[in-house]
């Protein structure tokens, strides 16, 4: 039987002693099979690591844009539209890498992100246009809109500081949206950071859905990872329940949201850039204060979405989204609130 990274399986996370960071993590687990032999392998199809000038007979890459855990987003030119005198033939080409595509399923992976993330239409999740299947190389790739701006990551390398309330509350808004939106028609996330979000030139856009679910119930036939051969998740952003196994949620997504609101309004990670089961064991959360730059009437809410324990983090995107719109109190409302 071929080696698989589909099915149903609920996560089962390694440890992992390597130093939180600001990357995907990603292991095969030990008990894992391994892919279908190359040498036989060879005989089918191209060898992997050649990747064709130009993918479907129509996109000619052009240049790397960026190299994740998983896969690689390459600058595109959409050689039908160039045909019909379009001026801004690019499109942005997901692929891939070739560790994931040597296995058999791995554009049953990619498929699953197009069809979640396709099924979301709003001006703040990055949009895409297709899945397609290279078929003399077999590789399968999604095409999605090329994106232009700084990501949040880079943001915070420029601002170490933190951002102003009058800059920060135009972000989260946005961001909160986009992913309240995605809960709302039951798409979850997986993996929120800094370097997945982007101030593009018409507005933030929320990307990479690679490592996203479906709610239970919801697409039953989509397929999943297989979270017992393969773990992933972003160390300093992941909720403590999936480092120790439970499933991905909305209340996961919100763990890792919080951490980039608060970093986006202090200029530092709330637990030292440190996984959730570090912090806890260090008590980190005890120590958490309200950002500088974040109006007192948010931090409250903010501050139970950095909750460790999954019970205690009773606040979903939606109404963080509330309050991060609702304007400061005044001095007249602070001063009944505090009186009533």
């Amino acid at each position: 039987m071929s080696a698989s990274l589909l099915d149903e399986a609920p996560l089962a996370s390694n440890e992992t002693s390597n130093e939180a960071s600001d990357l995907t993590y990603f292991a095969l687990a030990a008990t894992a099979a391994k892919p279908a032999d190359k040498a036989a392998d060879k005989t089918q199809r191209p060898a992997l690591s050649e990747l064709p000038d130009v993918l479907g007979g129509r996109y000619k890459i052009e240049r790397l844009l960026g190299v994740g855990g998983m896969g690689a987003v390459y600058r595109a030119r959409d050689l039908l539209r160039e045909q019909f005198g379009d001026p801004e033939p690019y499109v942005a080409l997901k692929t891939l890498s070739d560790d994931f595509a040597e296995y058999p399923d791995a554009n049953s992976l990619l498929y699953s992100e197009f069809a979640l993330t396709a099924r979301l239409n709003h001006p703040h999740v990055v949009r895409l246009f297709g899945f397609e299947v290279d078929l003399p190389s077999q590789r399968a790739f999604l095409t999605l809109e090329l994106l232009k701006g700084l990501t949040l990551d880079q943001l915070l390398g420029e601002r170490p500081e933190g951002l102003p309330w009058s800059e920060l509350q135009g972000i989260a808004i946005a961001l909160l949206d986009a992913l309240s939106y995605s809960h709302s028609l039951g798409v979850l996330h997986g993996d929120l950071k800094p370097s997945n979000v982007m101030l593009a030139a018409d507005g933030l856009r929320l990307f990479d859905y690679g490592l996203g679910q479906p709610v239970e119930g919801l697409l039953p036939g989509l397929p999943r990872l297989c979270r017992n051969r393969f773990t992933a998740w972003t160390p300093r952003y992941a909720a403590l329940e999936l480092l120790d196994g439970a499933p991905l949620s909305a209340a996961a997504d919100v763990y890792a949201l919080a951490c980039v609101l608060y970093e986006l309004a202090g200029g530092r990670h709330p637990f030292r850039r440190l996984s959730a089961k570090q912090a806890k064991a260090m008590q980190l959360d005890q120590q958490l204060q309200r950002p500088e730059h974040l109006p007192s009437h948010c931090w409250p809410a903010l501050r139970t979405a950095l909750a460790f324990d999954e019970a205690q983090r009773s606040i979903s995107s939606a109404q963080l989204l509330e309050l991060f719109r609702a304007p400061p109190p005044t001095r007249w409302q602070h001063w009944l609130g505090r009186s009533s």
